[in-house]
């Protein structure tokens, strides 16, 4: 009885499949379309968007980057580099949300290219932020998909696996580009108003609704993040950083830069749910904040060099004391409060920011500028001693404190390393950057990796690169093996092109 029912229940089944079908093609638009969803997204809902994302995805890393720095180690559970692995998580997301973010932006200038003088602050704001996406790749990646990279589609040529292109042939394309951005803006904005879209440069932060003074700071912006670029690739491509550096420093009323606190480029958060800066959503709010702990290599020099951006940088232990704990320590720190962590500054506002380039940074650049013999207007003097009062007034300072630091230990000595370990503190919570900075530098010399490591090679320095994601080693296989060869462990034996060679390995 049973085997009856279902045989007539299965001779009505190729009907019934039918009809649906049927009734599914039919109507398969109607169905299939959320009635909720707007079917064409303004650019400045998609500007928004795109600068969310990256705020969540790169301002989140307390460790990872922040280990890599030499600033922060986990204490809960310590670090084996088992996340180098390739994987879709954590870098590899990363990796996505760089080219999702640079998708988005292209497809907000494909939309309002008909319109474009209606539409261009907001334009030239998606170009800045598509470079510094690219910047982001290059610094992290090295060789990346570019020239070949969002080709998919049929009309766009159906390149499904695109080749990997040298980082020495993309960061003089990406410079160009950022030029041609910067001639645009020192001819004149657009008149179109942005608002608090813009969550970096709108009313919300700086405290101004003027579309001048916010185009200005995204000009500098520009200007900044050329400079940045350009120092990057000081020692393999030394003719085009000079260039560079030099046409901006020698013409800031046409390429203007950031040179104060109030214009750095960071991301404030609302401060509640489901917006809060992320280093206090997952410390404060998620009560994980005794999971890390301060690089000991990090208070050791702050405690040196009697430096007093440890009080925001960092904060006491049970004993009054700052201490900091070992990277990839066998024991975890008992108890966990007999080290230092985080300092409040940092991690304990849920409306604080997420910095992508700050003033102090602009002054540094131009102190190793001038030592290097770059006509940029400002000695190298000036400009240490510029960047470091910035800094320390970001950090909340007192002046005769700063002037008790440049006295003493943190006085310039006309040399590029005390301005590289001054800018190191200085960029604590950059920590992509601060990473950056210790790969080209070599600075701090003291840095190493954790002392447990889940690769066979006992490696002796930091991460070189970041490992491809596996969706790389899955779709496009021939092209990011090519692109990895000479690498070890995903991570290193291979450096990026602008990096230096510090013996380690």
């Amino acid at each position: 009885m049973i085997m009856n029912t279902f045989i007539k229940k299965l001779k009505y089944t190729p009907i019934l499949a039918a009809l649906l079908i049927s009734g599914c093609t039919k109507n398969f638009e109607k169905i299939n379309t959320d009635p909720d969803a707007l079917t064409d997204v303004p650019p400045q809902n998609m500007l928004v968007n795109v600068m969310r994302n990256a705020g969540d995805q790169f301002g989140g890393d307390v460790d990872g980057y922040g280990t890599f720095a030499g600033y922060i180690v986990k204490i809960q559970y310590p670090d084996n580099l088992g996340g180098l692995i390739p994987s879709n998580n954590t870098y590899g997301n990363r990796w996505a949300a760089c080219y999702y973010n640079i998708t988005q932006m292209m497809d907000l200038l494909k939309k309002t290219e008909d319109k474009a003088e209606g539409y261009k602050n907001t334009r030239i704001i998606a170009k800045i932020w598509n470079n510094y996406m690219w910047s982001y790749l290059l610094d992290g990646w090295g060789d990346i998909p570019y020239s070949e990279a969002f080709q998919g589609r049929p009309e766009d040529g159906s390149i499904l696996k695109p080749k990997y292109d040298k980082q020495e042939d993309i960061f003089p394309t990406v410079l160009k580009d950022l030029k041609t951005i910067a001639d645009e803006l020192a001819a004149g904005i657009g008149t179109d108003e942005i608002g608090d879209y813009d969550i970096i440069y709108g009313e919300a932060n700086s405290g101004s609704a003027d579309i001048k003074e916010q185009m200005l700071r995204w000009q500098k912006f520009c200007n900044s993040l050329r400079l940045r670029m350009a120092m990057r690739i000081s020692s393999v491509a030394p003719a085009l950083a000079k260039s560079t550096i030099e046409e901006i420093a020698g013409n800031t009323k046409k390429y203007p830069v950031i040179e104060t606190n109030a214009e750095s480029c960071q991301m404030f958060f609302p401060g509640t749910l489901p917006y809060m800066e992320p280093w206090y959503e997952s410390g404060i709010y998620g009560k994980r904040i005794n999971n890390w702990g301060m690089f000991d290599i990090f208070i050791d020099h702050l405690i040196a060099t009697k430096d007093p951006r440890i009080a925001s940088i960092a904060g006491k232990n049970n004993a009054g004391k700052y201490v900091g704990f070992v990277n990839g320590s066998l024991t975890n720190p008992s108890p966990s409060t007999s080290i230092s962590w985080i300092g409040d500054h940092y991690i304990n506002n849920p409306a604080g920011a997420v910095p992508f380039y700050r003033a102090c940074e602009t002054y540094y650049i131009l102190a190793e500028a001038a030592l290097s013999g770059y006509n940029v207007g400002i000695s190298a003097k000036t400009a240490y001693e510029t960047a470091v009062t910035l800094s320390m007034q970001d950090n909340n300072v007192a002046a005769e404190d700063i002037t008790t630091y440049l006295a003493d230990a943190g006085k310039f000595d006309d040399t590029k390393s005390r301005i590289y370990w001054d800018m190191w503190v200085a960029l604590f919570k950059e920590n992509f950057e601060a990473w950056s900075l210790y790969r080209r530098t070599g600075i701090p010399t003291t840095n190493y990796p954790s002392k447990i490591q889940k690769f066979e090679t006992v490696h002796t320095d930091q991460p070189w690169r970041l490992p491809y994601p596996n969706n790389e080693y899955l779709y496009n296989a021939e092209n990011v093996k090519a692109a990895a060869s000479g690498t070890v462990d995903y991570n290193w034996g291979k450096r990026l092109w602008w990096a230096k060679d510090n013996g380690k390995k």
